[in-house]
């Protein structure tokens, strides 16, 4: 019974084994001469990605403190123009309803982009 259990194991470690073995070894990809490389351009060079609403909906405040007025909301499909930045608060103007005031960095920051060059 034991022998019997050591052939079933045997083929079918031999089953997946039989792919690997016999599969053609992977190339990396085709490298770029040094032309394409100078003329493509580091994404450093590229703008900042823009400020965007990470939560369903952040309160416009008339200062940046949580202790001021609320002077409207800011939902996460607003347009809106960051013009300042104080600590961690942002000075906005909301393009879709005009309001202007401050909102936590906390739930309005921009997201970063990764340069792997």
């Amino acid at each position: 019974m034991r022998s019997h259990r050591f052939a079933i194991f045997a083929a079918m470690v031999g089953a997946l084994a039989l792919p690997v073995l016999s599969a053609p070894a992977a190339n990396a990809a085709p490298a770029a001469d040094a032309a394409t490389i100078a003329s493509s351009s580091s994404c450093r060079s590229l703008p900042p990605l823009p400020y965007t609403v990470h939560t369903k909906a952040v309160t416009i405040r008339s200062k940046a403190t949580t202790k001021s007025a609320a002077v409207g909301v800011l939902y996460k499909s607003h347009k809106f123009i960051v013009h300042k930045s104080r600590g961690n608060w942002r000075h906005i103007t909301d393009k879709t309803t005009g309001i202007k005031g401050w909102v936590s960095g906390t739930y309005v920051y921009r997201d970063v982009r990764m340069c792997l060059d």
